[in-house]
């Protein structure tokens, strides 16, 4: 298994041409490469010139493809000038939270366990200055050649409303962002509720046969594609009011609640492999209307 590393960032091959990197918040990105092009998919807080790393891997034209807006996966955006992302993340991605270098710092700061590799001397001017960022649309459906390698889109609206992973059939893995984690947020400004997220569980669920594990945002291990299974009852025990309601505080400052009682990696104390943070006011999709601000924009459908 090949390693390459820097001040900022430590990068594993984990797959043939595909690579796993580590961002000093501890954050994942993935770098795929094709005959004719690469992708990055997501691009870690900013901490560092992702883009000079990436450039020192590979000779290959390089996009940047988004799983969602959140800080903590658009950084390379602002250094490349231009990402492919959905449009319902666009505003998302550009809000004060998600976009500002005190933000990104802060995120590369963080305590965790996750950050290995984190630079001792790390300041905010080691961040990516904010710019404006020419966006491409990604959708459900769409499909990207590399040359020898093809990765299907596939939208799973729930921790933000332009959710999207990315299927690698010839390996059989899937990039999956923040869709569907042990520790599943929902209870965030830009989250479904946990209705539509459950429609867009089954949505992922007929992919099933296609893949095995998923690469996900956080953690270096892959986890096992059982995990939608899990989330899928955990819903559905949300909706119906026999979770837990584990009461914690999101990142606004808000009270929210766990479907179960965790474990320290927070996996459910009832077993499987999928807790979902969420909002008790935001469990039916009735409950959800575009929120229209620095946040984010959603479109099309009835509330």
């Amino acid at each position: 298994m090949r390693t390459v590393r820097n001040e900022f960032f430590e990068a594993i091959e984990v797959r043939d041409r595909i690579w796993q990197i580590l961002g000093q918040g501890g954050e994942l990105c993935y770098l795929v490469e094709g005959k004719e092009r690469a992708v990055l998919i997501d691009g870690l807080t900013g901490a560092g010139s992702l883009k000079a790393f990436i450039a020192e891997m590979t000779e290959l034209p390089v996009e940047v493809i988004l799983t969602h807006g959140h800080l903590d996966h658009t950084g390379a955006a602002f250094e490349y000038g231009h990402c492919y992302i959905h449009p319902d993340d666009i505003p998302l991605m550009y809000s004060p939270f998600h976009s500002s270098r005190e933000r990104r710092f802060w995120f590369a700061t963080m305590e965790t366990d996750l950050a290995t590799n984190r630079k001792p001397d790390l300041t905010i001017d080691d961040c990516v200055e904010t710019v404006p960022v020419i966006t491409y649309p990604l959708y459900d459906g769409d499909v990207i050649d590399l040359g020898d390698r093809t990765l299907e889109v596939i939208g799973v609206p729930g921790h933000t409303y332009g959710t999207l992973v990315f299927l690698d059939r010839k390996e059989r893995i899937l990039f999956s962002g923040d869709a569907c984690n042990i520790n599943t947020l929902l209870g965030l400004k830009g989250s479904t509720s946990i209705e539509q997220y459950l429609e867009s569980l089954h949505h992922l669920k007929t992919y099933e046969d296609a893949y095995d594990v998923m690469y996900g945002g956080h953690g270096r291990n892959t986890v096992d594609r059982s995990i939608v299974d899990d989330a899928i009852a955990m819903c559905e025990r949300i909706l119906a009011g026999t979770d837990d309601a584990e009461p914690a505080v999101n990142m606004d400052g808000k009270t929210v609640y766990y479907g179960s009682a965790h474990n320290a990696d927070y996996t459910p104390a009832c077993g499987g492999l999928c807790n979902i943070q969420y909002d008790k006011e935001k469990r039916h999709r009735r409950d959800v209307s575009p929120y229209v601000n620095d946040t984010f924009l959603h479109r099309g459908g009835s509330e």
